[in-house]
């Protein structure tokens, strides 16, 4: 099988191996890394259908990641999706009326990060070894919620690492925060920044592209990466999912032959819904991806005008991992719709850093029919649980909500009856306060923190709280850092002993 290289959004100067590509997270001129060609699904799906999700993960990975042999790629894997997850199918599919909830969130965080964030330090640290890095590798990431829990809970004690995580304070739900800042391991550090999601990411991207202080910090033995969906390494296994469970609607008979699906995904940051962009081009059977937005709808706007504005002011909803309104991940779609022009796409990157927007061509904007986007309010995300609750007994948090709420309006605009899966990608325990608040309308009474509402919630619906959660309220507290957005750097290099 021929090598398949990695490239650079920003310009055609690196032409690097998947190892490299993960390695650096981030490529020098702070563009994304994006392969050169996306492989294709070359087997038949009732042929693929037999695979495990772990079988499943090994023929995507593999195409990928040409530079990891076999034993190394199975090794990450089984290393990967064992007994942390508290299903054998890893990603269960879930028939509830005419949807088909893909839960995601069935492991070690009790949110969809853990699909590739399990992963990540295997490939991270294998690919080191590979390349001959004796240096120890320092993740910096951002987060709106989950995905920190996840990076520390995956990197926690990994030989050769530190992690650093970066959160907005009073941007995260309690027990986000909770899970974060308790978080157990030696080369573990949590930090809660002055700002939002967007001061924070913009933050960890500002010092990725520090030169000076990157020089300071290669002399002292250290090299940067990052476990965000920048990082290409955390991006490709969330393919996987995708076309699991289109598998699983042909094992069910749900499907047959090539018939196509449509996919809601809830979004902020783009880079669970690229993941399934990635796989419908790659030859996954998809009608429409519907993207979702809570009222931090850029992407809403963007996808039904073409215009990306990111001037207005970030509203803080019940569904916080959702609010962004600088979605880094959709720069590998602007790169793929303008034919990867580098110099368009660094263009549209400067419009936006100057003005705070941008307009795609309208040449750009046809490619964008693969997609449709509505976005739900607070109200309405309410409403959305109580109805999935009161129907089908199912619970299901904020987030997926925002999804099925799009979902069906979209149902209603379009008369469209091709089969649906939808993203569930958290607990509904990490969020009970909306979930209760929902489900017990007017008999809700707001008078017990997070950590009670989730016993309470398990109490009233049966349903168990997930291990992860399970007495966080009780654990103690480890991590305190607290600076203002323009000290990051700061608190990295006190961190770092630099």
């Amino acid at each position: 099988m021929d090598d398949l290289y990695y490239k650079s959004t920003r310009s055609k100067k690196e032409r690097i191996l998947s190892c490299q590509a993960i390695v650096n997270g981030i490529a020098g001129d702070g563009g994304l890394y994006v392969p050169d060609s996306l492989p294709a699904i070359d087997l038949p799906f009732p042929n693929l259908a037999k695979m495990s999700f772990k079988e499943l993960t090994y023929y995507i990975l593999r195409k990928f990641l040409s530079d990891f042999n076999e034993d190394e790629l199975r090794f990450c894997i089984e290393k990967s999706y064992d007994e942390k997850f508290d299903t054998p199918e890893i990603a269960p599919l879930v028939k509830k009326g005419d949807v088909f909830f893909l839960e995601l969130y069935h492991g070690a965080t009790a949110a969809f990060k853990d699909m590739a964030l399990s992963i990540l330090p295997y490939l991270l640290t294998t690919a080191v070894k590979k390349i001959g890095i004796e240096k120890e590798i320092v993740i910096l990431t951002a987060t709106s919620g989950d995905t920190g829990k996840a990076a520390l809970e995956s990197f926690s004690d990994v030989k050769g690492t530190k992690i650093i995580v970066f959160y907005p304070n009073r941007g995260v739900s309690l027990i986000q925060e909770r899970q974060m800042v308790t978080q157990a391991g030696k080369n573990t550090f949590v930090v809660a920044v002055e700002g939002n999601f967007d001061d924070a990411q913009t933050g960890v991207k500002n010092i990725f592209n520090d030169k000076t202080f990157g020089e300071l910090v290669n002399k002292n033995n250290y090299m940067f990466s990052s476990a965000n969906s920048i990082n290409i390494g955390r991006l490709i296994p969330q393919i996987v999912y995708y076309v699991y469970s289109y598998l699983k609607m042909i094992e069910t008979g749900e499907v047959r032959g090539e018939q196509k699906i449509n996919i809601t995904v809830p979004t902020g940051n783009f880079g669970n819904i690229l993941a399934s962009y990635y796989s419908k081009k790659m030859g996954l059977p998809v009608n429409k991806l519907i993207c979702a937005s809570n009222e931090n709808n850029v992407l809403y706007d963007f996808i039904t005008t073409g215009i990306y504005d990111r001037m207005r002011q970030l509203k803080l909803t019940i569904s916080p991992s959702m609010d962004i309104l600088i979605s880094s991940n959709l720069e590998r779609l602007i790169y793929d719709i303008c034919d990867k022009d580098s110099l368009q796409l660094v263009n549209f990157i400067k419009n936006l850093e100057n003005t705070g927007a941008f307009k795609i061509t309208e040449g750009m904007r046809s490619k964008l029919t693969d997609f449709w986007s509505d976005f739900a309010t607070d109200e309405q995300t309410i409403e959305s649980i109580r109805e999935v609750y009161e129907k089908y007994g199912y619970l299901i948090d904020t987030h997926t909500s925002v999804a099925y709420f799009v979902y069906k309006r979209y149902l209603r605009k379009m008369q469209d009856k091709t089969k649906t899966i939808l993203a569930s990608t958290a607990s509904p325990f990490k969020f009970p306060h909306s979930v209760m608040k929902a489900i017990q309308g007017k008999d809700f009474k707001n008078n017990l923190d997070d950590f009670q509402l989730m016993d309470r919630l398990s109490s009233l619906t049966g349903s168990p709280v997930p291990k992860p959660l399970k007495d966080i309220g009780n654990k103690k507290i480890l991590h305190n850092r607290f600076c203002k957005k323009e000290e990051m750097k700061d608190v990295i290099a006190e961190i770092l002993k630099v």
